[in-house]
Order: C-alpha cells, then sequence, then structure tokens
C-alpha cells in the first residue's frame, strides 16, 4: 500500500475516490458516527467541546489508518484543491476556512497518481505549495 507524507494532500484525494462520482471507497460519515453516540450536530458539538480548530482524532486515526490500493490511486486523474472539500466536513465539522488547518504543504505525494493529468486550484483554496504551479508543469499537470 503507498504510504502518503503530507496528510491533506491524501485527504483530496480521498475527496475524490469517497465523495466523488464514482464512489471507489466506502465513504466515512462522520455526522453519522457521532449520531450513533446520542451527538445529533457534530458542528456544534465540536464547537462545545472547544474541538474546532483542529481534526477530529477519531477522522484523523480513520484517515490516517486508510490504506489505498495502487489500483485506485493510478484512477485519479485530476484533484481539486478546494476549501470546501466534503472530507474536511468529516474531519473538523466546525472548520471555516479561515485558517491553514488543511493546507496542503508538500507534492511529494504526486508520485503516488501516476496518471494525474489536471489540478484545479480555488481562489481560497488549500495548496501551500511555493512554486506549485512550476512543480504541476514539470510533470505535465495541466493546472486551472
Amino acid at each position: 500500500m503507498s504510504r502518503f507524507r503530507d496528510f491533506n494532500f491524501k485527504l483530496l484525494v480521498i475527496e475524490k475516490l469517497m465523495y466523488g462520482r464514482p464512489r471507489l471507497l466506502p465513504v466515512y460519515d462522520l455526522p453519522g458516527r457521532l449520531a450513533e453516540r446520542g451527538i445529533r450536530d457534530a458542528a456544534s458539538h465540536v464547537l462545545r467541546n472547544g474541538l474546532h480548530e483542529e481534526v477530529l482524532p477519531e477522522s484523523r486515526a480513520h484517515f490516517e489508518a486508510l490504506e489505498i490500493p495502487a489500483e485506485l490511486l493510478a484512477r485519479v486523474e485530476e484533484l481539486c484543491f478546494d476549501a470546501g472539500a466534503e472530507v474536511f466536513r468529516h474531519c473538523a465539522p466546525a472548520w471555516d476556512g479561515e485558517d491553514d488547518l488543511f493546507d496542503v504543504r508538500s507534492l511529494d505525494d504526486l508520485a503516488l497518481l501516476p496518471n494525474l493529468r489536471a489540478v484545479t486550484f480555488v481562489r481560497d483554496g488549500v495548496l501551500a505549495v511555493p512554486d506549485a504551479e512550476e512543480i504541476f508543469a514539470a510533470r505535465g499537470i495541466d493546472t486551472d
């Protein structure tokens, strides 16, 4: 199984495989898991407990342990560096996108995606890698 160096980069890959279409990984549903414990509103729960500025430990543990087979990584042809990714809601349900909690700081994991052909940047996105466009261009990856 492939090992990711940048947890936030891995989350964007998970976004594509778990919450995109077609869904290629079983969905992790944090609100559903919390509801099983009697917590009806995930965002209110994390705010009340001072957990709003971090990835919830149970979510981090799940996504860090998630093994993504090379065959699935090979199916990733595009990624979007968007602060509004659904996977972030399952990690930090009250995150407001105003800090660097989910910033991708390394593109070393690009090597795990042999068929990545395009990336999309969103103005308020989560890519915090200097010279990222040059790195993508050197790998023949189109940028929008």
